[in-house]
This record gives structure tokens, sequence and C-alpha cells, in this order.
């Protein structure tokens, strides 16, 4: 299980977005997660079909990308993606260039018919996983990126910020 982390990590660190990102991240007001307020947010919910499919319905009207943020409560990788994205500077962000939709996927056993619905049957190597959807096509843009923020306490809050702005419409 060290080797997976490790590994996870590493790809992680290396996990760059698309090449051709056009928006850069705004900067963020924290350079280390201790930074973050605390208690960090619990924000995974268990509706996840209705939920998805609304979301989606308002990225394709708005222009907007639609991200699917795949994780658990329990998860502490997943609570500071969640708290770090939170930030007003990312926030305002990440509302310009996104309609955001945080599904709960229990311990790999709840909600996969989300990740199946983009191809993914196997089991996620990592939550958090975020999928980034083209509306239009409902197409999953990043089908080998979307764990890379998995072991978000292994880098800094900006290179989260870097990596989901790699991915704005």
């Amino acid at each position: 299980m060290n080797r997976r982390r490790l590994l996870l990590t590493a790809a992680a660190a290396t996990a760059a977005p698309p090449a051709l990102a056009a928006r850069p991240a705004p900067r963020l007001s924290i350079k280390t997660f201790a930074e973050l307020k605390t208690p960090l947010p619990l924000p995974y919910g268990e509706a996840a079909d209705a939920v998805v499919d609304r979301a989606r319905t308002q990225a394709r009207r708005q222009g907007k990308r639609l991200l699917i943020d795949l994780g658990g409560n329990w998860c502490p990788d997943c609570r500071i993606l969640a708290a770090t994205m939170a930030l007003p500077e990312l926030d305002r962000f990440m509302k310009a260039h996104f309609v955001t939709v945080m599904v709960d996927v229990g311990r790999f056993d709840r909600n996969l018919q989300i990740p199946a619905r983009y191809g993914v049957t196997s089991r996620l190597p990592g939550v958090p996983a975020l999928m980034v959807i083209d509306p239009k096509s409902d197409r999953l843009l990043n089908p080998g990126n979307f764990s890379a923020l998995s072991n978000a306490r292994g880098m800094s809050p900006q290179a989260l910020a870097d990596w989901i702005a790699g991915w704005a419409a």
C-alpha cells in the first residue's frame, strides 16, 4: 500500500493539465494547507444521478465545463481539496469556469454509476477524483488524469489551483 501511495504522489506531482491550458489560476492567499479554516468541510452528498444531470445542463447552458468531484467525507485529501476550492479567490475562478458537483463514492462502493457513465468501470485509483466533462458532448476530457489530486496533501494549495485551472473552459 505504501508503494501505491508513493506512486500516486509521484503521479500527482507530475500530473500536468493539458498543454493548451489558457487560463492562469488565481494566486491563492495561503501557502500551506495548515492555513485552511477548520474544521474542514464535509462536502459530499449521497445524491448523484439527478444532481449530475442538472449540473451538466447548467454547464452546457452557461458555456462552462462540468467538474465532477468524486470523493468521500472520510478522505482527508478530499476535504483539503474542498476547503481549497472554497477559498474566495479560487471559488470565484471555479464559478466562472466550471459547474461543480460533489459526488460521494463512499469507500469506493457508492454512486459508481457516475464514473461508469464516462467509461471508468474499474476501481477508482484514488480520491478525490476530478472528472472534467465537456457538457456538449458529455465526454470525459481527462480520462488518464482524473485521480491526479488523490494525494492533495502532497501538493501545495497553489499546485491544486494550477491543476484545476488547466482544465478551465
